[in-house]
């Protein structure tokens, strides 16, 4: 059973590293989108930038895969994951083909959408710290009251 929960915890934990490497990827464009408007050096930044997002949402798909094969986790990470695969693709595309009125309003969806997957990876492991806190004093049931 110990083998189990360690390649569970493994794969979440990659998974997590996996979505907050994608929203700092995500943030980091919108920040050079700015720089773009203002500096020399902002279109090379984006650029690069671009990349790292693109692979990052590929690593995020990798993740939620082994997340759910091995770790015995849900799928629905994995439909998020290629949505998410699928959105950096069109952004790309449009971002090559300088189209700013779409450009820029989905890459403020994608910032909002990873930031939400971020926030439900992440507080699916806070809950089962709590359910265990709260057993940890014997009866199961939160400690207080009369």
């Amino acid at each position: 059973m110990a083998t189990k929960t360690t390649a569970e915890h493994r794969s979440l934990t990659f998974l997590r590293v996996a979505i907050t490497l994608q929203t700092a990827a995500i943030f980091f464009q919108a920040v050079t989108a700015g720089l773009l408007l203002s500096s020399s050096y902002g279109e090379v930044l984006h650029s690069a930038g671009a990349r790292v997002m693109y692979g990052a949402s590929m690593v995020y798909v990798l993740a939620a895969i082994l997340a759910w094969r091995p770790g015995g986790g849900a799928p629905r990470p994995i439909l998020y994951a290629s949505g998410f695969l699928v959105l950096a693709s069109v952004q790309v595309a449009l971002g090559i083909a300088h189209v700013p009125s779409l450009h820029v309003p989905l890459g403020v969806l994608m910032f909002g959408l990873s930031l939400l997957a971020l926030g439900q990876v992440l507080s699916a492991r806070i809950k089962p710290a709590i359910a265990q806190r709260g057993t940890a004093h014997g009866s199961g049931k939160p400690s207080g009251g009369a």
